[in-house]
């Protein structure tokens, strides 16, 4: 299992993006802080991941699939870096 960052930008606005939000979801844990990124805990490699995503995006949306590793820094809540220290190998 890896942990991969989602990012987007969702270009239309008005859109409803519901059924993307179901779909991360859909995946074994996620974790979610930042509006537009997700980590996704999965064995899906990044572009699985990245094609399942697409179909829930419009054309002139934006997407990035990275796979996360075991050097990360930042400024985030105790629970993000409990979530993460779980999951990132």
């Amino acid at each position: 299992m890896s942990v991969y960052c989602v990012s987007y930008d969702l270009n239309k606005s008005g859109q409803n993006y519901d059924n993307l939000y179901d779909e991360l979801k859909k995946s074994s844990s996620w974790w979610h802080f930042l509006d537009s990124t997700w980590l996704i805990y999965t064995n899906e490699s990044a572009n699985q991941l990245s094609e399942r995503i697409r179909l829930h995006l419009d054309k002139n949306d934006y997407l990035l699939v990275i796979k996360v590793t075991n050097e990360y820094s930042g400024w985030l809540p105790q629970e993000a870096w409990d979530w993460i220290n779980k999951h990132v190998k």
